[in-house]
């Protein structure tokens, strides 16, 4: 059931491209504006990039999570779910596994032109390849479960930045120091081990919170 949902989610996001381009191209514009206005400096470049680079992709994952129950909760296609008790959790792991798909994915995609843009050295680029695979999915977890929460509000996207930038902070500071060691030539498994307790964490315990958050909304 979870594969005729992603389905359903992947012919959508087809359908409407814009979805999934403009959270690319403003990760785009971000990394293209940060040399233009800290100054071509390769040094001062090198040193920013960690930071650069998962803020651009948090915010750019954000912009992307407020569409996500919009268009179904409008629809009445969520009220029918949690009215039949049947398919809300494959369908709330389809919502997951699109969201990564179309913003995360891309994300990972588009490292090597980051790191031309911002001369990020090989070890520094492996490191920063590595958070973003562990890293991207967490940033999708977490939106989806602020927009379950959001859904049924007038200002969601708001209140969804309020609720969900908290808890990327803990992924931004160990993504960014994984980064920053890997450059200086230190170890930084620690960092990834500590993503991957995170992300494991989230795949159990977020979708049954997106659930709940969902037949909140509706009842």
């Amino acid at each position: 059931m979870v594969m005729t949902f992603l389905r359903r989610e992947l012919v959508l996001l087809a359908r409407q491209k814009a979805d999934w381009l403009n959270p690319l191209l403003f990760f785009l514009i971000v990394l293209t504006l940060f040399p233009l206005g800290v100054g071509p400096e390769p040094n001062q470049l090198r040193i920013m990039a960690p930071g650069i680079v998962w803020i651009a992709s948090l915010l750019s994952v954000l912009l992307a999570a407020e569409r996500l129950f919009r268009d179904d909760y409008r629809n009445g296609v969520i009220e029918q779910l949690v009215a039949s008790r049947q398919g809300l959790m494959a369908f709330v792991l389809a919502k997951v596994a699109a969201n990564w798909l179309s913003t995360g994915l891309p994300l990972v995609v588009m490292s090597p032109v980051v790191a031309m843009l911002l001369g990020v050295e090989s070890a520094a680029f492996v490191a920063m390849m590595l958070t973003l695979l562990l890293g991207t999915p967490l940033l999708s977890i977490l939106s989806v479960l602020g927009a379950a929460l959001t859904m049924s509000a007038d200002k969601g996207g708001i209140l969804l930045a309020l609720l969900i930038l908290p808890l990327y902070i803990p992924l931004l500071i160990f993504a960014t120091a994984a980064i920053e060691a890997a450059s200086m030539g230190l170890p930084y498994s620690g960092q990834l081990a500590i993503l991957v307790a995170m992300l494991l964490l989230a795949l159990a315990l977020v979708p049954l919170a997106v659930a709940s958050a969902l037949r909140i909304n509706v009842s």
